[in-house]
């Protein structure tokens, strides 16, 4: 199907490519559309994504508004360039390296992350939040050898390093690269540096990114996409919930999350937008910065709509044109209630990190309050039923989704078998689709709690759990919540019931939260005399949930 590729890699370090699945077990991959078509056997995202930008004289333009700073165009290609310089004369990066990225959404982390594109090395962005433990493994994984990380967040950085024999340099920034942290070296050396950069050359099917997303057996799996990926990805969505060059993009999700590299990295540079970007998008300061900076486009999850809802009668958004909500399942009484208090309907939509980002969404007119929409150009999907084969209309069954971009699993035979399934990719979410085309999400297949947008293994939380000294046995599972969406439930057995407490709970909590990231912590804990078991010895979390 036209697919850009084919010609050798410009990896030197070859570890990644190697890892990939056999090319047997991918998913389709689908170029015909003609927005698709054209893109060159050899891209370099960074190249398509800002170079050209500055090129074409958009230099000058605002790319990023922070805090009370601004980015042009002009100084984020400027600043990736140095930190470039330095990640390939300073800390010896050769292209198929694998740079572990670990920031708030910061101006510096942008352009860390196309410094390392344009270097030709692979980006690992992990999520602030994350813990030594939970870094370690995932450096570990990669095989990671240089980190850049904001200078606020080194302690556990600087934790994970010293597991870590492989990671030998470690970088470190301010959010504005400014210097205004002696202990950010990276700012400095950065600063010392030439300007300018010669890109390197990379395949379309040169491996650009992992991103780690948690699975249903508690470690996180690495999905890769490819330079390619990134353009299909920028040149998609947008078709259907518009990036216009007066646009001014917001939002609370995460650069780390594919929903934040889309919606802050690709979409502001490809389309020439401008984009505020917040370490900390609490309710109140969304909405400020909505009011200071004049945001036309919302990018959010339903918790944080539901957060702003509270507050939203003090603040001046008129100049909000859309909004858009992904990450768990928007509800219908949470659309009403914002379309009342804002006059602005929001967007629903579905993506996956497997995918990059989304691939069905309503349109900006939003036919159809509470549905997720149709397949957005260039993507195709249907239902599938147990035995992989597609259902009519008004059946549920497993969402199956094919397009430019796809699954592909960083060393996990068995993990990419399962979700590539006849070609297709196969979610772990149940759906329906009616006679119309549009898509209405049913619920998850699996035991993946998605909590105010973030995907929270269970077993993983049970594991930590497990590691308690006062625990015997425990069991999480998912329960509805009216602001979150779903909270973790953790159900514990403790050694000694006499223990039994709120003042217990607090400190299984507390431990949780110091292990691993604490979003993951359990909101509700149950202390039980014992599991509920089948007469095989398995848990019963249906009635873990009745509780």
């Amino acid at each position: 199907m036209g697919l850009p590729g084919g010609v050798p890699t410009a990896h030197v370090d070859t570890f990644l490519r190697d890892m990939l699945p056999p090319p047997e077990l991918w998913p389709e991959f689908d170029y015909s559309a003609s927005h698709l078509a054209g893109y060159p056997n050899r891209i370099n995202a960074a190249a398509e994504l800002i170079d050209k930008a500055v090129a074409e004289g958009f230099g000058g333009k605002a790319v990023y508004h922070y805090e009370d700073g601004t980015w042009t165009f002009a100084h984020l290609q400027d600043r990736a360039e140095r930190i470039a310089r330095v990640l390939v004369e300073d800390f010896g990066l050769v292209p198929g390296n694998r740079v572990l990225l670990r920031s708030a959404n910061t101006p510096m982390l942008a352009a860390c992350w196309l410094a390392v594109l344009k270097a030709g090395g692979i980006c690992v962005t992990t999520m602030p939040l994350l813990r030594s433990r939970e870094l370690t493994y995932i450096a570990e994984r990669a095989r990671i050898k240089i980190a850049l990380c904001e200078v606020s967040l080194a302690e556990d950085m600087e934790l994970a390093r010293a597991q870590v024999a492989e990671l030998k340099h470690v970088g470190y920034f301010t959010p504005l690269g400014d210097g205004s942290n002696k202990k950010a070296g990276l700012d400095q050396t950065a600063d010392g540096k030439p300007a300018g950069f010669a890109n390197v050359q990379t395949a379309a099917d040169d491996p650009a990114l992992i991103t780690f997303t948690s699975g249903t057996t508690g470690n996180p799996k690495g999905a890769i996409h490819f330079h390619r990926d990134i353009l299909a990805v920028a040149d998609s969505w947008p078709m259907v919930y518009t990036v216009k060059q007066d646009d001014v993009l917001i939002g609370t999700p995460s650069m780390a999350f594919t929903y934040g590299k889309a919606a802050f990295l690709m979409y502001p540079m490809r389309h020439r937008a401008t984009a505020v970007l917040m370490s900390r998008p609490t309710p109140e300061v969304v909405l400020e910065a909505i009011q200071r900076h004049r945001a036309t486009s919302l990018y959010a999850v339903p918790t944080a709509f539901h957060g702003m809802l509270q507050e939203i009668g003090k603040y001046d958004t008129s100049s909000l044109k859309k909004c858009t909500s992904a990450g768990e399942q928007l509800r219908i009484k949470l659309w009403e209630d914002w379309y009342a208090a804002t006059g602005v309907k929001i967007v629903d939509a579905i993506g996956m990190t497997e995918m990059l980002t989304h691939f069905i969404s309503e349109t900006l007119e939003v036919e159809c309050p509470g549905s997720m929409g149709r397949p957005i150009p260039g993507y195709s999907a249907c239902v599938f039923d147990d035995d992989d084969n597609p259902l009519p209309f008004g059946n549920r069954g497993r969402l199956a989704v094919r397009g430019p971009t796809g699954g592909r699993y960083l060393d996990d035979i068995d993990r990419q078998r399962g979700f590539v399934r006849k070609g297709w990719n196969v979610t772990g979410d149940i759906v329906e689709q009616d006679a119309d085309g549009r898509f209405w999400y049913a619920e998850r297949a699996d035991d993946m709690i998605v909590s105010a947008g973030y995907n929270i293994s269970a077993q993983e939380v049970e594991t930590v759990i497990l590691d308690h000294p006062k625990v015997a046995e425990c069991a999480v599972v998912s329960v509805p919540d009216a602001t979150r969406g779903h909270i973790v439930r953790a159900c514990v057995v403790l050694r000694d019931l006499s223990q039994d407490s709120d003042e217990t709970a607090r400190e299984i909590q507390d431990f949780v939260k110091a292990t691993i990231a604490p979003y993951k912590y359990p909101r509700d804990i149950k202390f039980l005399e014992h599991l509920p078991r089948t007469p095989t010895g398995k848990v019963q979390r249906f009635r873990l949930r009745q509780l």
